[in-house]
């Protein structure tokens, strides 16, 4: 797992446009699954576009932090990397 907030920005930056599957923690016991496309990364946060059949928004962005406290967990179709928890 990557140690600093910028391992984790660079580690994204390789992946924009691909299409992933994000965990995020939803609170008291709650676990939100979503499938979308990594589309833009920011100085403190990522934006990820969602499939509309699946969605009822377009988009949801979450910080690095979310990532290195595991509150997120993002795994790239691709290829069996998992980011916050890259294994």
């Amino acid at each position: 797992m990557p140690k600093t907030l910028a391992d984790i920005k660079k580690s994204l930056d390789c992946h924009l446009g691909k299409r992933l599957q994000l965990k995020a923690n939803g609170g008291r016991k709650k676990t939100i699954e979503r499938a979308g496309i990594l589309r833009e990364t920011y100085r403190a946060v990522f934006v990820v576009d969602l499939d509309q059949d699946e969605n009822a928004f377009e988009r949801v962005s979450y910080s690095y932090t979310d990532i290195l406290t595991e509150a997120v967990e993002i795994t790239f179709d691709d290829e069996a990397t998992q980011i916050a928890a890259i294994k």
